[in-house]
């Protein structure tokens, strides 16, 4: 039998099980059946999930060019922080700067998003990374040769057009799966992965440039590291969303109460992050507390890419509030570990196994959004997600540094297990709420 084409279209044998690939050409996405399985050749074992997923074309060059722009994001705040404090002296200053950075993210990071969305990747986000790497290039310049302490901030605050990376590799997988649910939630589950790993790597590598090489190099290699990945990304045309054509879609992107698990989702990873340092630090462990959360981050890391092998059974508004629910226990682990066994093996051991239950909870969350949003807005709701993690964490690492100084750093660890506790509480109301509601009105409707 002749492989089938674009422009011959496959008579597969009734009831035969097909398994959808799709090909990338310059025009347009053409949908491709490789067969049944029962075709391949005897004996052969069938791909694997993520095999199968970067077997689309465009799809390893795009996401190669995602990774490398995607790692700074996991260095620039690091950086910044030894830049400063080692210059000026100031770990006070260097939060302050880093703080009006996430600011700056909050408010530009929606619109840039808006504007990717209406005219597409390449057009828009190429310009705004040139002045985003400018941004980190005017804050090396003005430490460097002792500018006033205002223009840190200006600068660094110039940074906050940096695209969101995660959210157009996700909208890119979104188009090109979109008639293929499974295959979205192995992509959706790799990206999560990545976001883990980069964000794993990226503080270690920064550290490891900053004190090996000079002040600075952490951040001039991050800019370094954006640009030429957001220029691989950017290349693969084949593989962008088209940009929204005629009206564009009214009303809200996403829910709030949706927004608002999310927000508190980042106040766990906020919480978790100062707590461990402070509780690391009061066991005279300091300098280890990057590789006991970095075990987090792996933990999570692992998880994702083993959930994103499996092949989901139900829709994600379901699959969330058990996830929620598994994130919510186990986030308690870290407490019991620190109350009972004491010491920062034990809690190494319960960041690792706690940070299974993140991964999949941001992947049936991240689907959630997808399902939810408007096609020609999904960068949009992408950023807001993003927005609202941010925030989340500013909030948590608020809460955390709190309760660790004033109560105790062992009792602090019951911040991002109330934190937990809180997105499960919110997500539930919200589904009692809509169920009543949609009650109400079935009721209502009976009654004229």
């Amino acid at each position: 039998m002749p492989h089938p084409t674009a422009s011959t279209p496959p008579h597969p044998r009734p009831g035969a099980r097909q398994d959808p690939l799709y090909t990338v050409t310059a025009d347009a996405l053409v949908a491709v059946d490789f067969g049944p399985r029962t075709r391949r050749r005897s004996g052969s074992r069938p791909p694997g999930p993520y095999r199968r997923l970067f077997a689309l074309p465009g799809t390893r060059a795009f996401t190669a060019g995602n990774l490398l722009a995607r790692l700074p994001m996991g260095m620039f705040s690091v950086s910044a922080v030894v830049m400063i404090a080692g210059t000026r002296g100031s770990y006070a200053l260097a939060g302050a700067v880093t703080a009006t950075g996430l600011a700056a993210t909050g408010v530009a990071g929606p619109w840039v998003a808006r504007q990717v969305d209406r005219y597409g990747q390449a057009r828009v986000a190429v310009p705004a990374t040139l002045t985003a790497v400018l941004g980190s290039l005017a804050l090396l310049l003005c430490v460097r040769f002792g500018a006033p302490d205002w223009t840190l901030f200006a600068a660094y605050a110039a940074t906050a057009t940096t695209p969101n990376l995660g959210g157009m590799s996700r909208a890119r997988w979104a188009h090109l799966l979109r008639a293929d649910p499974a295959a979205l939630h192995t992509a959706n589950s790799f990206e999560q992965a990545a976001d883990e790993l980069c964000f794993m790597l990226g503080p270690v590598l920064a550290a490891f440039l900053t004190g090996t090489f000079f002040p600075e190099a952490g951040t001039l290699a991050g800019a370094v590291l954006l640009l030429a990945g957001m220029l691989l990304f950017t290349a693969q045309r084949a593989t962008e969303p088209p940009p929204r054509t005629g009206r564009t879609t009214t009303g809200r992107v996403l829910i709030p109460s949706l927004l608002a698990c999310f927000l508190a989702t980042g106040a766990v990873f906020g919480s978790m992050e100062v707590v461990t340092i402070a509780y690391a630090d009061a066991e005279g462990h300091r300098a280890a507390a990057g590789a006991v959360l970095a075990l987090q981050a792996a933990g999570s890391c692992a998880a994702g890419l083993a959930y994103g092998a499996l092949r989901p059974t139900s829709p994600a508004e379901r699959r969330l509030p058990v996830c929620l629910l598994s994130m919510a226990a186990l986030m308690f682990l870290p407490l019991l570990a620190v109350r009972t066994a004491g010491g920062l093996w034990a809690l190494a051991a319960a960041l690792l196994v706690a940070g299974m239950a993140t991964a999949p909870t941001m992947v049936t969350a991240m689907t959630l959004v997808q399902d939810r949003t408007p096609r020609d807005r999904l960068n949009e709701g992408m950023s807001l997600v993003v927005t609202a993690l941010l925030t989340g964490i500013a909030v948590g690492s608020a809460a955390g540094g709190w309760a660790a100084e004033h109560v105790s750093p062992t009792a602090a660890f019951a911040a991002p297990a109330t934190a937990a506790v809180t997105a499960l509480v919110v997500h539930l109301s919200a589904r009692l709420l809509r169920r009543s509601s949609r009650i109400a009105s079935h009721n209502s409707g009976r009654t004229h």
